[in-house]
């Protein structure tokens, strides 16, 4: 191996560690994922972790903005067979409509917003998580019809990283001081959707499920749980 390549190698496990790190449960839960699907499903992962963390991380918007317009021109390239992520070795030539994600970013930069309740949290990422359905679609095929689910997904995963400034403005209404995030984590787990997707979708579905059963949208399942949880979403 190349000097280039082993550094390349380097920088594409430094972002799914990342990955790894917020959801320990995955070295239990692919378990249930088709083996030569697990390396495509950890790095579309990550993929969306990057583009989530851009969107909603940090409390000047403007790096998470520069971002994304830069992981629009990427994602446009990856269809011209061009790549400078080291996550499109993994990603690039998988017969994906990249351009449908780029062109999905815009909206996910506007979510940074805070929502007005839990309908807006809903609708404003409808745009970027039918994008990511129609990946997951060609990606590991099986339904196209993941859409509630991926909503639901994206907004735990904005609660776990960003806490209170995930909760919209009708739970800080009418939530006491400093219960804010439990509020919306019950409101959401209330709503939580039932939905087919693809295999991987619905274990990530069933894990995010599962924390905020457990009363902590941030904190890894134990492996017993995770397997437990993850079984239960391979079945559907």
């Amino acid at each position: 191996m190349s000097a280039s390549a082993s550094v390349h190698d380097e920088a594409l496990d430094s972002f799914l560690d990342k990955w790894r790190a917020r959801w320990p449960e995955w070295g239990v839960a692919q378990v249930f994922v088709s083996p030569e699907l697990h390396d495509t499903a950890l790095a579309w992962a990550a993929l969306q972790q990057e583009l989530t963390d851009a969107a909603w991380g940090g409390n000047d918007a403007r790096p998470g903005e520069a971002k994304l317009a830069w992981w629009m021109e990427e994602l446009q390239g990856w269809s011209r067979g061009l790549r400078r992520h080291p996550l499109g070795s993994a990603l690039q030539k998988l017969p994906a409509p990249w351009p449908v994600l780029a062109a999905s970013i815009p909206s996910l930069r506007e979510s940074r917003e805070r929502p007005r309740d839990r309908e807006d949290a809903f609708s404003t990422l409808q745009p970027f998580a039918q994008a990511v359905v129609e990946v997951e679609a060609a990606l590991f095929g099986g339904s196209s019809d993941g859409l509630p689910l991926v909503q639901a997904g994206l907004l735990h995963a904005r609660l776990a990283n960003t806490g209170e400034s995930a909760v919209p403005l009708s739970v800080l209404a009418r939530a006491g001081e400093g219960a804010t995030t439990r509020v919306w984590a019950t409101e959401l787990l209330d709503h939580w959707p039932l939905a087919q997707a693809a295999r991987p979708r619905r274990l990530w579905a069933a894990l995010a499920r599962q924390r905020l059963r457990r009363g902590d949208a941030a904190l890894p399942l134990p492996p017993w749980s995770a397997l437990w949880t993850a079984w239960r979403g391979a079945r559907g």
